[in-house]
């Protein structure tokens, strides 16, 4: 049997528990043993965490130690264990560790307009199986402007400006909204949508996580 870690916790605006239900119930549907954890200290265990499939954080902001840290990124690197995740569950968990950025691939700096911005999701022709047969798509949440990896394989955009900022005199660019990468040997998804379980169950969201999941462990 596949078996996956989740853990979750920091900030609650992104209502980590309800998220990480959410995965959990998504999982257990594809036969994954799914573990949950509401604490970091379950990154600690090594060994363990060697023999997991899939590694799903949902932890947004907050600080991790070395010895919470360093267990995840060897998984990862050096065992191949995937890990796969959503907003700023991944991507804006721990902004002052640069080497889970490394990881991840990306890390949040904004989201002008705030929750509400109404924005396309634009998927690209790439013949990925996480997009396959998913076309472009509209959504109401935060729009999330990223600092990105130009490494990673990115599978859906999303078009900038749409709402006012610092940002708008660059005109107009496409910004990574959902991507893959290796970090050694194991597998990243992310997919910046999610501020909110609402927005983790609507579709096309909730079938790009299912799909990065599966791709991710394997």
């Amino acid at each position: 049997m596949r078996n996956a870690l989740i853990v979750w916790g920091g900030w609650d605006g992104h209502q980590p528990r309800e998220v990480a239900d959410i995965f959990a119930r998504v999982l257990r549907d594809e036969g994954f043993g799914v573990d949950v954890s509401d604490s970091l200290d379950a990154f600690k265990d090594a060994e363990r965490l060697r023999k997991l499939s899939l590694i799903v954080p949902v932890w947004t902001m907050g600080k991790i130690t070395s010895e919470q840290a360093n267990p995840v990124l060897e998984a990862v690197r050096d065992h191949g264990v995937g890990i796969a995740g959503c907003h700023g569950g991944m991507c804006d968990s721990f902004r002052e560790h640069t080497e889970w950025q490394f990881m991840t691939g990306g890390q949040w700096v904004a989201h002008p307009g705030n929750d509400g911005t109404s924005y396309r999701v634009k998927v690209l022709r790439t013949g990925h199986p996480i997009t396959e047969g998913i076309g472009d798509f509209d959504v109401t949440s935060e729009q999330y402007y990223m600092h990105v990896d130009p490494a990673n394989r990115v599978l859906a955009t999303t078009e900038f400006p749409v709402a006012a900022g610092p940002h708008v005199p660059n005109g107009r660019f496409d910004m990574p909204v959902v991507w893959t990468r290796f970090y050694g040997k194991g597998r990243v998804f992310y997919n910046s949508l999610g501020h909110q379980a609402n927005i983790v169950e609507s579709e096309p969201c909730l079938s790009l996580m299912r799909r990065g999941f599966l791709w991710a462990a394997r």
